[in-house]
């Protein structure tokens, strides 16, 4: 048996099972020893496909939320019965009127943008105007103005609609609960804003509120120089004040010369009432004087921190 395996012929010896069989007769040989083509190769793991799906997914755009789902719910909570605003009692119509401040106090425009804060202005005025329908169009308005909105724009928009959203809170049930419906959805929206703001400076930095003065249409920023300018107003007015009051007191009773009596108490009577006035006017100019003073070293000492 051993002489017939040497009389093979030198290409057969030349195979791994052969010459394995010269060295073991006793030696079974395996499945893949036969066949090692077919023995499963290790794929390598594709670690750069991996890493680039990860980073893609974790990706500040992808992380972001759609803001149109819940912009369109905000827009569609104003679709109202008309003359809703215009029919809410007198103390939710001044809770209305604190919303919209809420909504457009300051630099709206510098914060928001100039279409949103526009945008944001005349829905203002439509809730101050008690104008449901005005209010509605402009309302839906805001989902086709989220392309326009960068990181300080969404981080401002949603504090106003969280600050607004509150005043429509504290209203109240009402009606079918309308109210709260746009409550909820104002303080929704607003927090979500204000989360998907890309803003590093909005995050680490707070952000330093300017006091504001609002007579209807008109708006004053507090200044430290106008607060000085106003206490020096004060002091002139009060000044002018005291001098008329003092010119009326110097005037003699005797001097007083009328036909009959009742002219002469008449007459008296508003001498008196000129003094009350013109010194009340002078020492409330002079604690306006005080009290401007006084606000504009503390808005001088804000600024410079």
């Amino acid at each position: 048996m051993a002489s017939l395996t040497f009389l093979q012929p030198l290409s057969n010896l030349s195979s791994p099972t052969t010459l394995v069989s010269l060295k073991n007769p006793h030696h079974i040989p395996s499945f893949t020893s036969l066949n090692p083509s077919i023995i499963p190769k290790t794929r390598p793991f594709k670690s750069f496909t991996a890493s680039f799906s990860l980073a893609e997914s974790n990706s500040p755009k992808s992380l972001q939320p759609n803001l149109q789902p819940f912009l369109q719910e905000l827009a569609d909570s104003f679709d109202l019965p008309q003359d809703y605003f215009a029919q809410l009692p007198s103390d939710l119509r001044l809770d209305l009127n604190d919303a919209a401040f809420d909504l457009s106090n300051g630099r709206v425009i510098d914060e928001c943008g100039q279409e949103l804060g526009e945008t944001l202005l005349n829905l203002s005025r439509a809730w101050e105007a008690a104008d449901t329908s005005t209010s509605h169009a402009l309302a839906r308005q805001l989902p086709g103005l989220e392309e326009s909105l960068t990181g300080n724009a969404k981080s401002a928009f949603g504090k106003r609609l969280v600050s607004a959203g509150r005043r429509f809170q504290s209203m109240g049930q009402y009606g079918q609960g309308e109210l709260q419906k746009i409550a909820k959805v104002m303080i929704t929206t607003g927090r979500v804003l204000s989360e998907s703001s890309t803003s590093t400076v909005t995050d680490e930095q707070p952000k330093k509120e300017s006091r504001m003065l609002k007579f209807g249409e008109l708006q004053l920023e507090l200044t430290s120089d106008k607060a000085i300018i106003g206490a020096i107003i004060s002091v002139g007015f009060g000044i002018l004040s005291w001098e008329l009051a003092q010119g009326i007191q110097n005037i003699p009773e005797s001097s007083l010369q009328y036909a009959n009596e009742n002219a002469l108490m008449l007459a008296k009577s508003l001498r008196g009432a000129l003094l009350a006035v013109c010194y009340s006017s002078a020492f409330l100019s002079a604690l306006t004087s005080v009290g401007l003073v006084l606000l504009g070293r503390q808005l001088k000492s804000s600024k410079e921190k």
